[in-house]
């Protein structure tokens, strides 16, 4: 049986729906916008968007070309998505065989046996078919995807990206990793960069809904901040706004955990 994470939805759909929702947001569209720019209404864009309906692999497309992005990713994220909404996802056993189960007649122990393996290949093959769309290219219904585009160019530079989101100002095409920090509650935390922006943030996943991620700008203003606000963003990356770096600038970050108990700092050197 498929887990389900706390947000209420399985992690596969989790990260489809994480994934869809980094791409509206490079759009810069409001969910009335998208469905007038898409063959699919605002109510239907809101469901695929939370995780309530499962969309079909022609609106992923169509977001991917709005975004300006290759669609073999989030077609491989959908094919896996829609196996464990359909339920064709081969179950997995996650508790040993006991002694009894090896005992008895021969012909139960083999079926035992056959079905594990059987579980075994199927997985194996559903991580290779998302293998082979990754590596080649290829749609999930067997037509061509698109060659990549070339990465979008950035829209902002240094103070123009001051408050904006990285992803919005597609910044967040090659960024750096300046430093990692793991929470004592488990929270992974990170401060990036991107030169051809001239800009830092803040990023966080693995979190719980009511965390806020701050990140403090290079001026010395208030701090930019970033909270988690439903179970699909605690299952995501979550980011905070820009603000400018250049050479030699130090980026802080201060996460607050919805428990109150205290908050965690670290900063990087650009």
């Amino acid at each position: 049986m498929t887990s389900t994470p706390p947000g209420g939805l399985p992690p596969e759909r989790a990260r489809l729906v994480a994934s869809l929702r980094e791409l509206r947001t490079g759009t810069g569209l409001s969910l009335a916008a998208l469905a007038a720019k898409t063959t699919f209404s605002k109510s239907s864009w809101e469901r695929y968007l939370n995780g309530k309906t499962l969309p079909p692999s022609r609106a992923v497309r169509e977001l991917c070309r709005l975004a300006g992005e290759p669609e073999g990713r989030c077609l491989a994220l959908w094919e896996l998505a829609e196996s464990e909404w359909s339920g064709r996802a081969a179950p997995t056993r996650t508790d040993p065989p006991t002694a009894s189960e090896g005992e008895g007649s021969t012909g139960g122990g083999r079926g035992a046996a056959l079905a594990i393996i059987a579980s075994v290949c199927a997985l194996a093959a559903g991580g290779l078919s998302v293998a082979l769309v990754l590596l080649a290219g290829q749609s999930i219904d067997g037509r061509p995807s698109p060659a990549p585009s070339a990465a979008p160019s950035p829209r902002c530079r240094g103070a123009a990206c001051e408050g904006r989101s990285p992803m919005q100002m597609k910044c967040g095409t090659d960024p750096r990793t300046l430093a990692s920090h793991r929470t004592a509650g488990g929270a992974h935390l990170e401060l990036r960069y991107s030169a051809a922006c001239g800009a830092g943030w803040a990023r966080m996943w693995s979190t719980r809904i009511g965390d806020r991620l701050e990140l403090d700008p290079a001026d010395g203003g208030r701090p930019y901040a970033a909270k988690i606000t439903d179970g699909v963003a605690a299952q995501s990356y979550v980011y905070t706004p820009m603000t400018g770096a250049g050479p030699g600038t130090t980026i802080r970050a201060c996460f607050r955990p919805v428990t109150g108990e205290g908050h965690e700092c670290f900063d990087a050197r650009v």
